[in-house]
């Protein structure tokens, strides 16, 4: 969160780009967000209309990027212009608008609509600062997601998706003597690491995962078991096509849904992008949590809510906090967004196996697993992220030389 507000110090100015109202009157709420891809701008529009019926104006601010919309939101609330709600990863992003005084606490809202209640605990706690609420959260995506095609599995014989990490692997080699692209990669560092994360916690369990990234344990990270994990991370460098590297995240899940690559490691917001080229859960595409797992890497987005001398302003915070995480608003959303409600109360009927198996896992406390970006500094994230990346795309980077720097990374989160 640090470098936004530096950006935003320095003078970085970036266009909001306010879209057109869908009402004329009522509480007006100006929105920033980075949801821009198809599938997510389907998603984040069945808000806007959630918000329309319950009375408001949604003002939409779609800015392509999360660090871009992050930085235009902290310049707009520094300049004193903040935007009603703005969209952030659940976790330790805005700590330092917190601590700054920066954001409402939604304390009134939350027990008015039993947030405590119906949050599972690694949500509520990545929303909560000092006993107080800050952060509205409207989706849980599951981080350890693994996306296959139908088609593609069909031409290379394979009957049946893999159940552990060693299937997997025979799976890719079987894929790629078909002629298929064993696996979709994109070149953003984020998503490699969901691959390492996946591995992790698929072969070290739930155990290892939480003394890596949660007690920061050095110890653990030079374990055998974590130096096993990092070897055969290694091993998918062999199963991604030539072009990964310039190609963005919709586009490798493109791959899957024209049968031209078999399998992507990828949060369920990928299921965006099946929803929008009409493709059918079971049929055309297939879903894996691991493989080899029901442990779930719980990560989401929230929206926080800048402070304002404005009542009216306020006022539309208050309808919208409330809107956002009412049960018709989060399952029309999480539809289409690819994601499952926040609350484990909401009515799953409506949505496919994949999401059903995914609010069932997390019903169960000794499934749920915080995203890294839950209990590491924004920093440490990124550092870490940045390693995997290298050490990907460097076939001579040694395994123990990534888990010497990894255990440096883990070092400065404390």
């Amino acid at each position: 969160m640090k470098h936004f507000l530096k950006a935003a110090l320095a003078g970085v100015v970036i266009f909001a780009g306010a879209g057109v109202a869908l009402a004329q009157e009522g509480p007006k709420a100006e929105v920033i967000h980075w949801w821009t891809s198809g599938g997510e701008s389907a998603a984040v529009k069945t808000f806007a209309e959630s918000y329309s019926k319950a009375g408001g104006v949604w003002v939409d601010a779609a800015i392509a990027g999360g660090d871009n919309a992050r930085a235009a939101a902290v310049n707009r609330m520094i300049g004193g212009n903040p935007p009603a709600a703005v969209q952030f990863n659940i976790g330790k992003q805005f700590d330092d608008l917190v601590d700054k005084g920066m954001l409402r606490n939604l304390d009134d809202v939350a027990v008015a609509n039993k947030w405590k209640e119906t949050l599972p605990k690694p949500v509520l706690d990545a929303i909560t600062r000092n006993g107080h609420i800050y952060a509205a959260p409207i989706n849980i995506h599951g981080q350890n997601w693994m996306w296959y095609s139908k088609g593609a599995f069909e031409k290379a014989g394979i009957a049946n998706p893999p159940k552990s990490f060693d299937e997997l692997f025979a799976d890719l080699d079987k894929l790629k003597a078909a002629g298929v692209v064993p696996l979709a990669l994109n070149g953003q560092v984020r998503h490699m690491a969901l691959i390492f994360n996946s591995l992790l916690v698929s072969r070290g369990g739930h155990d290892l995962y939480i003394k890596v990234y949660k007690d920061h344990d050095e110890k653990a990270v030079n374990s055998p078991e974590f130096k096993k994990v990092v070897e055969e991370f290694g091993k998918f460098r062999g199963y991604v096509d030539a072009g990964y590297s310039s190609r963005l995240w919709n586009d490798a899940t493109s791959m899957l849904i024209k049968n031209t690559a078999g399998v992507q490691f990828m949060g369920d917001w990928a299921k965006g992008e099946f929803n929008l080229a009409q493709k059918a859960q079971g049929k055309d595409y297939g879903c894996v949590v691991g493989p080899g797992t029901q442990n779930y890497i719980i990560g989401g987005d929230v929206f926080i809510f800048p402070k304002s001398n404005d009542a009216k302003q306020t006022a539309a915070q208050d309808l919208l906090a409330k809107t956002l995480l009412t049960p018709e608003a989060l399952i029309a959303f999480n539809l289409k967004k690819g994601s499952i409600p926040s609350r484990t109360d909401v009515d799953m009927k409506a949505f496919d196996q994949c999401a059903q198996d995914a609010a069932a896992y997390i019903k169960n406390p000794a499934n749920q697993l915080p995203d890294y970006g839950l209990v590491m500094p924004p920093d440490v994230v990124g550092s870490i992220q940045d390693l995997i990346g290298e050490y990907f795309t460097d076939p001579k980077f040694t395994p123990d030389d990534f888990v010497e720097r990894f255990a440096d990374a883990i070092s400065a989160a404390g």
